[in-house]
C-alpha cells in the first residue's frame, strides 16, 4: 500500500472533521406505494429552494440535513407515479418527518404488482444511480421472469447470456469476455467454482431469492476497480423492503420435450418483523430438471486434393440430471437513530449428473476419396491389393456427477451522525466445484485395418455431419470394442475462497445551493485459489475380454444410429465390482494428475480519496483510486518422455518418464485508477451522463498458473499446453456518455455511447514449429522455446498488444396505460447494443516466440456486434402475458494457428413466452415456454472458405406451470 496516499486521506479527513460548521435542522420520511405495501427505493425527495435533493435507501427512508429553518416545498418522484409535493417547518434545530405514498387510485398497482412493478421500479433505480448503470427487479409480491439470474439479465441493454446446454450461463457485457466482469451478492464478490476462470456461472443461484440485480457499467473510486463490462452486483431479500411480513410460496412441473420427463421446482422466501427495528428475511429454492442435448463435434480440419475433411468426428449424446438449491438468510438491525447492521448470508448448491455416450470416428490414417462435400474413408485401397489404411472408432461412456457449492456471508452496517457516514463491512465467500469417484470415461476401441470397412460422410450439412457404415458387419458388433482404458477421477477439487473487511467514511458539508461530500475508505480482499486433481487410468486385466457388449445400453440421440453404445451406469458398476480385475497405468496417472494442480494467493489492499458535489440537478462524483496485488503463483513443470525418446540429460528414454518439478513464481503491481461519474438532470424528466474512469483485471487463473505440460513422442516431437506467469492485467480506460428521457407514465427512452481502450488483454496463441519450418520462419532442425522449455507445438496464453472497444446501446420501455379500453394493459421493452471490438495479436505463423515478424487484428473473443431484447408484454385485471426474444450475433470464440482455423460461434436467437392468472390477491397460476425456436449452437470455421462444423449442439424446448401464493 502506498503510505504516502494514507496519509494524505486521512490528513483530508482530519481537515473536514475540523471544518464542521453548526447544525441546522433535518427533514427524514419514508416513501411507500399507495397501498402501503412496499417501501420505494430510489424515490427522488428535492427542496427546489434550496437545490437538495436525495434518494431513499432500499427500506424507503431519507435524509436531508443541515437545512437552514424556514419553510420549504418538498417533493417526491417515482417512476410510474405521479409526483407528490408537501410544505414542510424546518426548526431551527432538531428534526422534522415527512412521509409520502406515491401512486394514487390508478398507478398504486403499478408499484406493486407484475410486469408494471418490475419496469417501475427498475426505471426509478437507474432514474437514481450515481453511475452509467441498469436495474433488473422483482415485483413487490415476489416476482422475477427468469428461471436464473443470468436468464433474467438477458433482458437489460447491452446483455448477453452464453447458453450451456440450452440454458443461460455466462453472462457477456457489451459483448466482452465474461471474465471481464465482477459479481457481487450483498456487497461480497463471488469466487469463481470453476477450476480455470473468474467468472462466475450464474446459472448456480435461482432468481426466485433475488430482489434486484444493478449492472453498473462505469465505477466510482469506492468501487473495487476489477470490471471492464460491468460490475453486476446481486441483492436479496431485506426485511425492511416491505411494509409488513410476508410469504411466498411457489410450486411448479418442468417438462422438457427431448427428455420427456417432469421435473419439480419450489420455493419459499418471506421477511418478517421481530421487532419494529429488528427483521429477518430469506428464502429457499429447489429446482430438478431432466433433460438431453445431442451434439457433434470434429477438428483437424484439413485439405486432400481440395476435399476438405476432419481428422476426427465425435457424436455425443447427453442425458442430463441438474439440481440447484439456493437459500439465503438475513437479519437488519436498527441498533439506534443512528446506526443500521445486518447479516447477510447466502448459499447455492448445483449438482449435475452426466451420462454422455459418444461415438468417435478417426479418420485422418484413412484412404481418402471425396470431393465437394461428401467422401468415403476406408480402411483399403481397392486399387491396391494389400495396402492396408486404418480406421479408429472409440466408443465411450461417461458417467460423472459434479457438485458445485456458493458460500457467502457479510456482516456490516452504517452509521449516520450529524454530517458523517461511516460504512463498515466484513465479508467472507466461498466456491468450489468437486468431483469425486468419477468414471470418466470408459472408453471401447476397435482398430479397422484391411477388413473393408468404409465410412461415408456427408458435409452438406455443416451443422449435421452424417456417416453410414459398410463393408464390415463387425462395426455395428459391441462384442468387437473392447476396453481401451478407462479414466477414474478419483478427486477433481476446485477452492477460491476470498475474506474481506472495508472501511468508507464521509463528511458532508451544507452549502446555499448543494451538497459537498469528502469520503475517503479501505478495503482489503484476501483471496487463494487452488485445484488438485488426482486422475487415474486403468486397463482390464481380467480373465477373458471385457467389451461393450458387457454394458450394452440403447442410445437417445435424434440425429443419426451411433450405437452401439453404453448403458448410464453399467460400466461404472463393472469397473467397481471387478476392481482387482484392473491395472494402474501408472505413467498416465502420475502425469495427468501432476499436471493440473496448482494454487495461487492473491492479495488486495486498495485505499481511494473522492469528492461529491450533489445539488437538484447535478452530481459530480471524482476521485482516485490505489490498488495494490500481492500474488504467490505455484504449480508443476511436467515432462512426459515417451520410450525411446530424448531425457533432458541427453540419454534416450527405454520407457515411459514422467519427470516432474516444482515452480513457484510471486509478483506484486499497483495502479492509480481515477474516475469521473457526471450525472446533470436540466429538467425533472431528462438525464445526461458523463463518466470516465480507469479500470485493471487480472488474468485468469488457469492462463497465469505456471502449468507446463510438455511429452515427447517417440518421433522426438514435443507437444505442450502452458500457462504464463508473466501474463499482465487487462489495463482499460473507459468512456460512457448517456442520454435517458422518462416519460410521464411508466417508460423511457434511453441511448448510451461507450468507450474502451484495453491494453494486455489475454489470447491463447497455437505456435507450431511445422508451420514455421515451412514458412522459412525458423531452420527445419529449429524448436521454439517459451519459459526455457523447448516445444514442437503448443498453445500459449499471451498479453495482445492493444484492443479499442466502442459502440451505442439503445433502449425503450413504456406501459401503455394511456391507451384506452383493453390496449391499456399494453407492455413494451426494447433494447439494442452495437459493439466493435477490435485488437491484434501475434500471427503464431509469422516469428518465432520473442521475435514476431506479423500480428493480425481479430475481433476480441466473446463479442458480439449486434445484440438485441424485446419484450412484448400485456396486463389487464388478473392476466399477464410476456412474449420475449434475444437476439446476440455470432462471434469469435477461440484462435487457431491461423484466422480460417478461428473458433467461431454463429448468432442466437431465442422467444420465451410466460402467462399468469391472479386467481385471487394472494394466489396466481402461471405457465412458461422456454426456447420455443428450439435455437441450437454452432461452432465452426471457415477453414477452405465454407462452414466447418467444430460443434454443434441440438436441444429442445421447455415448458413449465405451477402455482404462487402469498400470505
Amino acid at each position: 500500500m502506498n503510505t504516502k496516499f494514507l496519509l494524505a486521506t486521512s490528513s483530508i479527513a482530519a481537515l473536514a472533521l475540523a471544518a464542521t460548521p453548526a447544525i441546522a435542522g433535518d427533514v427524514t420520511g419514508t416513501v411507500v406505494d399507495e397501498t402501503d405495501t412496499v417501501a420505494l427505493q430510489s424515490a427522488t425527495i428535492e427542496i427546489e429552494a434550496l437545490g437538495r435533493q436525495v434518494v431513499t435507501a432500499r427500506d424507503g427512508t431519507y435524509r436531508i440535513a443541515d437545512l437552514p429553518a424556514g419553510t420549504y416545498e418538498i417533493t417526491a418522484r417515482y417512476v410510474g407515479a405521479p409526483a407528490e409535493t408537501m410544505t414542510v417547518e424546518v426548526p431551527a434545530t432538531g428534526t422534522v418527518v415527512v412521509n409520502f405514498a406515491l401512486g394514487g387510485d390508478d398507478a398504486s398497482r403499478i408499484l406493486v404488482i407484475g410486469q408494471g412493478a418490475n419496469i417501475s421500479s427498475a426505471l426509478s433505480r437507474k432514474y437514481a444511480s450515481d453511475t452509467v448503470s441498469d436495474v433488473l427487479t422483482r415485483d413487490a409480491i415476489g416476482q422475477f421472469p427468469d428461471q436464473n439470474v443470468a436468464e433474467s439479465l438477458r433482458r437489460l441493454p447491452g446483455i448477453n447470456v452464453l447458453n450451456d446446454h440450452g440454458e443461460g450461463r455466462f453472462v457477456s457485457v457489451r459483448g466482452l469476455d465474461p471474465n471481464l466482469n465482477a459479481s457481487s451478492i450483498n456487497g461480497v464478490r463471488v469466487p469463481a467454482p470453476e477450476s480455470d476462470i473468474r467468472a462466475v456461472a450464474l446459472d448456480v443461484i435461482s432468481s426466485d431469492i433475488i430482489e434486484s440485480i444493478e449492472v453498473k457499467k462505469s465505477l466510482t473510486p469506492d468501487m473495487d476497480a476489477d470490471t471492464i463490462g460491468a460490475s453486476i452486483e446481486i441483492n436479496t431479500v431485506s426485511a425492511f423492503d416491505r411494509r409488513g411480513n410476508y410469504v411466498t410460496a411457489r410450486a411448479e412441473g418442468s417438462y422438457n420435450n427431448y427428455s420427456e420427463q417432469l421435473g419439480p421446482k419450489a420455493s419459499l422466501d418471506f421477511a418478517y418483523r421481530l421487532a419494529d427495528n429488528i427483521g429477518v428475511s430469506g428464502g429457499v429454492s429447489y429446482y430438478q430438471r431432466e433433460y438431453e442435448v445431442d451434439t457433434i463435434e470434429a477438428d483437424g480440419w484439413d485439405d486432400d486434393d481440395g476435399f476438405i475433411f476432419p481428422e476426427e468426428v465425435q457424436y455425443r449424446d447427453y442425458d442430463v440430471e441438474r439440481e440447484r438449491l439456493s437459500a439465503t438468510l438475513g437479519f437488519d438491525f436498527r441498533a439506534s437513530e443512528s446506526t443500521d447492521l445486518y447479516i447477510r448470508g447466502l448459499f447455492s448448491q448445483f449438482d449435475d449428473q452426466e451420462y454422455r455416450r459418444r461415438t468417435t470416428l478417426v479418420l485422418e490414417d484413412g484412404f481418402i476419396t471425396g470431393s465437394g462435400f461428401t467422401g468415403s474413408f476406408a480402411d483399403f485401397d481397392a486399387d491396391e491389393p494389400g495396402e492396408e489404411y486404418e480406421l479408429v472408432v472409440e466408443r465411450d461412456i461417461k458417467d460423472r456427477f459434479e457438485r458445485q457449492r456458493t458460500y457467502s456471508l457479510a456482516l456490516g452496517g452504517e452509521t449516520v451522525t450529524g454530517p458523517w457516514t461511516i460504512e463498515y463491512m466484513a465479508s467472507y465467500a466461498k466456491s468450489s466445484e468437486k468431483e469425486d469417484g468419477n468414471v470418466d470415461p470408459t472408453q471401447f476401441e476397435r482398430e479397422f485395418s484391411g477388413d473393408g470397412l468404409v465410412l461415408d460422410l456427408d458435409f452438406s450439412d455443416p451443422r449435421t455431419p452424417l456417416y453410414a457404415a459398410s463393408g464390415v458387419a463387425d462395426f455395428f458388433d459391441a462384442a468387437t470394442y473392447e476396453l481401451n482404458d478407462i479414466e477414474f477421477v478419483d478427486t477433481s477439487d476446485a477452492q477460491d475462497e476470498e475474506f474481506a473487511a472495508r472501511l468508507d467514511v464521509a463528511r458532508e458539508f451544507a452549502m446555499g445551493n448543494g451538497v459537498f461530500t469528502v469520503q475517503t475508505g479501505a478495503k482489503g480482499r484476501w483471496r487463494e485459489k487452488t485445484y488438485n486433481a488426482d486422475v487415474e487410468f486403468y486397463e482390464y486385466d481380467g480373465e477373458g475380454t471385457y467389451s461393450l457388449a458387457d454394458v450394452l445400453g440403447e442410445q437417445t440421440f435424434r440425429r443419426g444410429d451411433i450405437g452401439p453404445v453404453a448403458s448410464y451406469t453399467g460400466a461404472t458398476d463393472f469397473f467397481l465390482n471387478n476392481f482387482a480385475d484392473f491395472e494402474l497405468q501408472g505413467v498416465d496417472t502420475i502425469f495427468d494428475s501432476a499436471v493440473s494442480d496448482y494454487a495461487i494467493e492473491e492479495d488486495i489492499l486498495a485505499a481511494y480519496l473522492l469528492g461529491r458535489w450533489d445539488s437538484d440537478n447535478l452530481s459530480v462524483i471524482g476521485g482516485v483510486r490505489y490498488e495494490h496485488t500481492q500474488t504467490d503463483i505455484f504449480g508443476n513443470n511436467v515432462l512426459l518422455v515417451e520410450e525411446d525418446g530424448t531425457l533432458p540429460n541427453g540419454e534416450t528414454a527405454t520407457e515411459d518418464t514422467v519427470i516432474i518439478s516444482d515452480s513457484f513464481q510471486p509478483k506484486n503491481y499497483g495502479f492509480w485508477l481515477p474516475s469521473l461519474n457526471i450525472r446533470f438532470e436540466p429538467q425533472d424528466d431528462l438525464v445526461m451522463r458523463l463518466a470516465g474512469y480507469r479500470s485493471v483485471v487480472r488474468p485468469p487463473f488457469s492462463k497465469v498458473a505456471p502449468r507446463f505440460a510438455t511429452e515427447i513422442n517417440d518421433d522426438d516431437e514435443i507437444e505442450g499446453e502452458f500457462g504464463n506467469p508473466s501474463l499482465k492485467p487487462y489495463e482499460a480506460w473507459n468512456f460512457d456518455a448517456s442520454l435517458e428521457y422518462y416519460f410521464s407514465g411508466n417508460g423511457a427512452v434511453t441511448a448510451a455511447f461507450f468507450y474502451k481502450d484495453i491494453s494486455n488483454y489475454v489470447v491463447d496463441v497455437e505456435y507450431n514449429a511445422e508451420d514455421l519450418n515451412e514458412n522459412d520462419q525458423i531452420d527445419p532442425e529449429e524448436r521454439l522455446v517459451f519459459n526455457g522449455i523447448a516445444f514442437d507445438e503448443a498453445v500459449i496464453p499471451l498479453n495482445g498488444d492493444s484492443a479499442e472497444v466502442w459502440g451505442i446501446e439503445l433502449g425503450f420501455a413504456q406501459q401503455w396505460t394511456m391507451l384506452p379500453g383493453a390496449l391499456s394493459g399494453l407492455l413494451t421493452q426494447f433494447n439494442y447494443t452495437y459493439t466493435d471490438a477490435t485488437g491484434t495479436v501475434p500471427d503464431a505463423a509469422s516469428g518465432t516466440l520473442g521475435a514476431v515478424t506479423e500480428t493480425r487484428t481479430i475481433p476480441l473473443p466473446t463479442t458480439s456486434k449486434h445484440t438485441f431484447n424485446a419484450v412484448l408484454g400485456y396486463e389487464n385485471g388478473p392476466l399477464s402475458l410476456r412474449l420475449a426474444g434475444t437476439y446476440r450475433d455470432g462471434f469469435l470464440d477461440e484462435l487457431g494457428s491461423s484466422a480460417e482455423e478461428d473458433r467461431l460461434i454463429d448468432d442466437h436467437f431465442q422467444l420465451d413466452f410466460s402467462a399468469k392468472y391472479r386467481i385471487t390477491d394472494n394466489v396466481q397460476i402461471f405457465y412458461e415456454w422456454i426456447n420455443i425456436t428450439e435455437e441450437d449452437f454452432f461452432a465452426y470455421n471457415t477453414y477452405g472458405v465454407r462452414q466447418n462444423v467444430y460443434e454443434s449442439e441440438f436441444s429442445s424446448w421447455t415448458m413449465k406451470g405451477g402455482v404462487r401464493v402469498n400470505f
